[in-house]
């Protein structure tokens, strides 16, 4: 889904009422405005924060966030700290990550589609285009259907010749 919209703000707001997280993880000076604005309405809502200038030097957190959202970050870091960055909040498990760089970033679609994000929408703001990357665990890898009778992996089908 991509599409063209003039507030960053906005579209990450729209992510936060959808997702509902009861952990909200933020970093970055756009992060930090839709969050605190968020939490304010919202204050069971736990809001952890990681430095722009060291992200990882607080990871891995003591609890899984449900959505973490990161801005004005990325195009500040070597890639392999921002890399570094995206994977573990992965790897431990982040239900949700929203992500929005700079299209001039050394960040491309193929850097974030490694990492198992999809693109989610072009923007249009004040300083310039950006692009929002999402990742989503329940949808990032689909579980196989390794009972399926007409699936390879099934063991009963190994002995079959198909050809």
């Amino acid at each position: 889904m991509t599409t063209s919209v003039s507030h960053p703000e906005k579209v990450l707001a729209r992510i936060l009422d959808t997702s509902q997280p009861d952990i909200l993880l933020y970093c970055g000076d756009t992060a930090s405005r839709v969050s605190e604005v968020w939490h304010g309405q919202r204050e069971a809502v736990r809001l952890l924060t990681l430095d722009t200038a060291d992200p990882n030097a607080r990871l891995p957190l003591d609890s899984v966030p449900d959505l973490a959202i990161i801005t004005d970050t990325l195009e500040h870091l070597p890639y392999e700290e921002g890399a570094l960055l995206l994977g573990q909040l992965r790897n431990y498990g982040t239900h949700q990550i929203a992500v929005l760089v700079p299209q001039t970033t050394d960040w491309g679609f193929t850097d974030f589609i490694a990492l198992g994000f999809q693109r989610h929408a072009d923007i249009e703001s004040e300083n310039g285009a950006l692009t929002l990357y999402t990742y989503n665990l329940d949808t990032y890898n689909h579980k196989r259907a390794w009972n399926n009778p007409d699936n390879w992996a099934n063991p009963e089908m190994w002995g079959k010749a198909w050809w």
